[in-house]
């Protein structure tokens, strides 16, 4: 159909990037469905039936299910399941529908998944998203890549998206989103680590005194905070995007010191936010502290209990 407002879309993922972008495009009155592993089992199926209810989002029983439905696909899973989610899909996506890998995955994985679907008479686009989501929901800065990405460009951009074409070869845009990831989701990690350990020797305020003198266009306490509240709520699936990410530097030759050590930090994180060690995960509180020194005590209190 030439007006996407008219479009049914497909969201495979409904965690919070699937929530936000179900949200946006229902305001504008557009069909939408969705699809989640976590809808199959009844621990974390209350919290999205309830959203879709309450968004007017249609659930779908399965991947092929949602895909037989929709005629552009936004897939917004974990980076591990970039792959899969292309394969559960093939058995129901139509011809010639867009299927957009919002997923940050390595350009090799972009490629075997795009392979995928091309195969199967859809039009597959990776997608990299270049910042958080949440501050911008739907308008988030978006590159797109592959054969199709100039066709679905202006298409998406109706439906308010921010996107542009970064090549027409797959695994450009992915790669420019790696290779970034490399140094935010570093950034991230060297944060956390350099700043708990600043507090144990109760020098914080000394590190961050130089590296304000150093870097003077970035508030370090409120960076810090955020990066300590996105790694808590988020460290599990960052963890997996840095992986990806260490495979595209190995894709290029390069051995992945930086990346691996990146990846293992956000995973220790996201260990201790499953083991409780920063308060119930659901509550409003939750990796919502605006001074990192709370959630580093807690760190500290933890392994030194350990």
């Amino acid at each position: 159909m030439a007006d996407p407002k008219q479009w049914h879309i497909g969201l495979v993922g409904y965690g919070e990037v699937g929530r936000i972008l179900a949200e946006d495009l229902r305001k504008q009155g557009v069909t939408v469905s969705a699809y989640d592993l976590k809808l199959d089992a009844p621990a974390t199926a209350a919290a999205l039936v309830a959203h879709a209810r309450a968004h007017g989002v249609a659930l779908a029983a399965s991947h092929a299910e949602l895909a037989a439905r929709a005629d552009f696909i936004v897939s917004a899973v974990t980076a591990s399941q970039a792959v899969p989610v292309a394969q559960a899909c093939v058995a129901g996506v139509k011809a010639g529908a867009f299927f957009l890998d919002f997923n940050s995955a390595s350009p090799g994985a972009k490629q075997r998944a795009a392979a995928l679907i091309d195969a199967a008479g859809g039009r597959y686009v990776e997608g990299a998203v270049m910042t958080s989501i949440p501050p911008y929901r739907i308008r988030v800065p978006l590159l797109l890549g592959g054969p199709s990405a100039a066709e679905l460009a202006p298409l998406v951009n109706a439906l308010g998206f921010d996107a542009q074409v970064s090549s027409d070869q797959l695994g450009v845009a992915s790669a420019t989103k790696m290779c970034r990831s490399v140094m935010i989701k570093g950034l991230e990690a060297m944060v956390i680590e350099s700043f708990t350990a600043a507090r144990h020797y109760g020098v914080e305020d000394a590190v961050i005194a130089s590296l304000r003198e150093t870097f003077p266009g970035i508030d370090w306490e409120k960076q810090a905070a955020y990066f300590f509240q996105r790694v808590i709520e988020h460290g599990r699936r960052r963890s997996e995007e840095v992986r990806e990410v260490a495979e595209t530097v190995r894709e290029a030759g390069l051995a992945p010191w930086s990346a691996g050590g990146t990846a293992e930090r956000q995973a220790w994180v996201a260990d201790l936010a499953d083991a409780g060690v920063f308060g119930a995960r659901g509550t409003p509180e939750f990796a919502r502290s605006p001074d990192w020194r709370t959630e580093a005590d807690r760190i500290l209190a933890q392994v030194n209990k350990d």
